[in-house]
């Protein structure tokens, strides 16, 4: 599959839904990490990305708005070790502690199906970021839904990239596109192209991309993956 452009994917729909971006940048220097989430109605609107430990969590922006805290309220990102844990729901805790009990990634998520949210059965998507010591660097990356809107069966694809490429990151995210219900992505993560060094560059480039209307919050983040050195960027559009 071809690389395309990073902004026009992440822009080439109206709603994406919530959104995986991991790759490395075009000096081979840092592994690069961006997840976004956006929303249609009041309550996932409501939200803003925080920092908590090493990762960051949603948080109600106005707390007495909200409504329904089940699907919307979680840990995005959390650190074990050496790896770097997003995904776009509370499955983040159970890869965390399923493989601080020796679990893989793949067997961790085989616990988990998509979203109990019909009609749409969202997908659960996931990434893992493997940084074991100075220079090695792998990541993987999964999604947990539905058979076509069938909620009877959960299809499980897990994807790996043991040699990640300067300059390349792959994207996958929640929805093909906006409508009702809302049509879950289909096939394996897209190749697109990071053409910055710099994590300011990046983090705009993906939010700029967002649809004005429906955006939310965006998480960024560059590893040295040398020194493990972390940069990190937070922006929300609820202030």
């Amino acid at each position: 599959m071809k690389r395309v452009s990073l902004g026009a994917e992440v822009g080439a729909t109206s709603y994406p839904g919530r959104g995986i971006v991991i790759g490395l940048t075009p000096d081979g220097k840092k592994a690069a990490i961006g997840y976004f989430i956006m929303g249609r109605s009041t309550n996932s609107r409501n939200r803003i990305f925080v920092t908590e430990g090493e990762g960051i969590r949603t948080e109600a922006f106005d707390p007495s708005k909200l409504e329904d805290p089940s699907l919307i309220i979680y840990a995005p990102v959390r650190v074990r070790g050496t790896d770097t844990i997003v995904t776009n729901g509370d499955q983040t805790d159970t890869v965390f502690d399923l493989m601080n009990e020796g679990k893989t990634f793949e067997e961790s998520l085989r616990t988990r199906e998509f979203e109990p949210d019909a009609p749409n059965f969202t997908p659960r998507i996931s990434g893992v970021l493997h940084m074991p010591e100075a220079n090695a660097y792998s990541y993987e990356m999964s999604i947990l839904k539905s058979n076509n809107g069938d909620p009877s069966a959960c299809n499980r694809y897990t994807f790996s990239y043991d040699v990640p490429l300067a300059g390349e990151a792959h994207f996958i995210h929640t929805y093909m596109g906006d409508g009702e219900p809302l049509p879950s992505f289909e096939g394996e993560p897209t190749p697109v192209e990071i053409e910055t060094n710099d994590l300011d560059e990046f983090t705009d480039v993906i939010w700029n991309a967002l649809n004005d209307d429906n955006k939310v919050s965006l998480f960024t983040r560059f590893i040295d993956v040398e020194t493990g050195a972390v940069e990190t960027r937070i922006v929300n559009k609820n202030k």
